[in-house]
Parts: C-alpha cells; sequence; structure tokens
C-alpha cells in the first residue's frame, strides 16, 4: 500500500510540473499567443479587440503572474483549455475532442495489437531457440529500423492499387463520421494500421526473447521441469510471467505516447487525428492547441504509467512487499 500511495504522490507532483510548465511556455517564447493571432489577421485588429484577447487568453498585462498562474490553475479545473487560433472560436477542448477518437482508435488499437503479437512471438522465439522461429529476427528487426512513414508511403504505393484500398482520410468524402460508416472507416485504417503494427513488432518480439531466454535459465525453471510439470505449463506460468514484466513497462510508455506519437502517419495518410492537428498548431503557431496537445500527452504518459505500475503490482509479489 505505501509503494502504491508513494507512486501516486510521484504522479500527482509530476502532473502539477507539466501543468506549470505549460502555464510558462507562452510566457518564455518571444512575442505572445495574442501577436501571433494579430499577425494571422495582417494587422487587422483594433486595440480593444487585443485588450480582449489577452484577457481571453489569460495573458493580461495588468495581472500579476501569480494571479494570472491561479487563474489558469481554475480555468483546468473546468476543463478549459482555451481558445485555438487556427480553429478560432473553437475552443481546444472542441478541436481535441473530435482529433483524439481518431488517434486512440487507430494508434492505441495498434500498439496494443503489436504489443501482443510481438509478446507472444518473443514468449515463443526464447522457448524454442535455435529453430526456425529465430528466423523472425532478422526480419523483424530489419522492418523495425524502417521509419513509419516511409513504410506508409511503400504501402501506399505497392498496396493501396491492387488492393483496391483507400489512401488518405480517415472516410470518404461526404460521409458524416459515425457507426454507420464503420466499414468505410475501417477500410481507410488498414494502411496506416499495417504500417504501424507492422513496425513495431519486432522490438516487443526481441526484447521479449532475449528475457525468455535468460530466464529459462534460471534455477526455478529447472526445478519447475524436474517436478514433472508439462513444457507448456512451466513456459507461460513461470518462465513467461517473469520476463514479462520488463515489457510492462515497455508497454506503459508506448501507450502513453500514443496521443503525440506516430504523427508522421497520420500525416502522411491525411488522417484527422492528433499528430496531424499538432503539425498544424505549429506551422500556424496555435499556441493554445500546442499547449492542451501537450498537457493531454502528458496525463496520457502519466495515466499510462500508472497502470503499468498497477500491472507490476499484480505480475510480481516482491514490488507489494517492498511497499
Amino acid at each position: 500500500m505505501r509503494y502504491f500511495a508513494r507512486r501516486l504522490g510521484f504522479y500527482a507532483f509530476t502532473l502539477w510540473a507539466a501543468i506549470t510548465i505549460n502555464f510558462f511556455i507562452p510566457r518564455l517564447i518571444p512575442g505572445n499567443a495574442v501577436d501571433s493571432l494579430i499577425e494571422q489577421r495582417r494587422g487587422e485588429v483594433d486595440s480593444k479587440a487585443v485588450e480582449s484577447l489577452n484577457i481571453l487568453f489569460g495573458l493580461d498585462k495588468h495581472q500579476s503572474l501569480p494571479s494570472q498562474y491561479w487563474h489558469y490553475l481554475v480555468q483546468l479545473s473546468h476543463g478549459d483549455l482555451g481558445i485555438s487560433f487556427g480553429n478560432f472560436p473553437e475552443p481546444v477542448t472542441t478541436v481535441l475532442g473530435s482529433a483524439l477518437p481518431w488517434t486512440l482508435g487507430l494508434i492505441g488499437t495498434t500498439t496494443i495489437l503489436s504489443f501482443l503479437i510481438g509478446t507472444l512471438l518473443g514468449v515463443f522465439a526464447g522457448w524454442k531457440r535455435g529453430t526456425w522461429v529465430d528466423g523472425l529476427l532478422p526480419a523483424t528487426s530489419f522492418l523495425s529500423s524502417i521509419p513509419y512513414f516511409w513504410l506508409g508511403l511503400i504501402a501506399v504505393a505497392w498496396l493501396a492499387g491492387p488492393l483496391g484500398l483507400p489512401t488518405s482520410g480517415g472516410y470518404t468524402v461526404g460521409n458524416i463520421p459515425g457507426w454507420n460508416i464503420a466499414g468505410d472507416i475501417l477500410q481507410h485504417m488498414i494502411l496506416p494500421a499495417l504500417t504501424i503494427i507492422v513496425t513495431s513488432i519486432g522490438g516487443w518480439l526481441l526484447s521479449m526473447r532475449n528475457m525468455m531466454v535468460t530466464v529459462t535459465a534460471e534455477d526455478y525453471i529447472t526445478v519447475a521441469h524436474a517436478k514433472g510439470l508439462s513444457g507448456a505449463r512451466v513456459m507461460t506460468k513461470y518462465a513467461a510471467r517473469n520476463a514479462l514484466l520488463p515489457s510492462v513497462s515497455g508497454f506503459g510508455m508506448a501507450l502513453g505516447l500514443v496521443v503525440g506519437g506516430t504523427f508522421l502517419v497520420e500525416q502522411v495518410f491525411s488522417l484527422p487525428g492528433v499528430g496531424l492537428q499538432l503539425i498544424n498548431a505549429i506551422s500556424g503557431h496555435d499556441y493554445p492547441l500546442i499547449q492542451g496537445i501537450f498537457l493531454v500527452v502528458t496525463i496520457a504518459v502519466l495515466a499510462a504509467n500508472f497502470l503499468a505500475d498497477l500491472a507490476y503490482m499484480v505480475l510480481d509479489p516482491r514490488t507489494r512487499k517492498e511497499g
């Protein structure tokens, strides 16, 4: 329980630090968010409008920095991330709300699938080392060395035509996103999902295979065999369970980076996810949206790591005893 409370305290402090950094970022960069918006409007904003925008974006020069910080925290407590410049007057939460389902649906699903497939292959490769299964290692390692976006371009050039698959967008233009066009959306997701899974499996396979090789040399595995337990039981209950622990930590990080990661895949396939929004926000100096995405990514990383810690506690009883 002490271990759990300590980890919870650590994540709470990290979240506060991330929120504080998020507050100071627009105040440390040259100019400010309002100047950028005025520039986008080619200076066609009068002084009263400038003053209103400063207040709207929490940059009121007549307000002290601690007061601005407190106002920012109150805003966040109400789920208010500000107004997006590029989508003015849309709130950042609305923009993120429309982009997150695409990113979580594609990147989240493919990350989980690649972890499961790579880990299962790694368990098998480590248990059957020295057999034909080891031939998977160089092939998957080679595919893992290819950047997402490059493999995506190859998939578009080689597979889209023969298989008749769409190559851009999340759905056919003219359709309204919803469950009624789920089949159309799935067709648009095949190539980007295939790209991510193929390039991600190798890492999970290699790490799990190496851990399995290390674990199977331990004395307790020899004892389990000597007790007459079946090979399948020794592999799953003894070897794989212990070899899985480092991969769980890696999976927590990978899952947390889902929101901001692989944004180049979204760029290649023109998917309306968070990655594409981030690229547009950076090119358009849309500071509130950049801040919002940064905060969402931070929360996602912390949440995923917290879940990984919980999984660690379940898999490794020593962790609970140490707490």
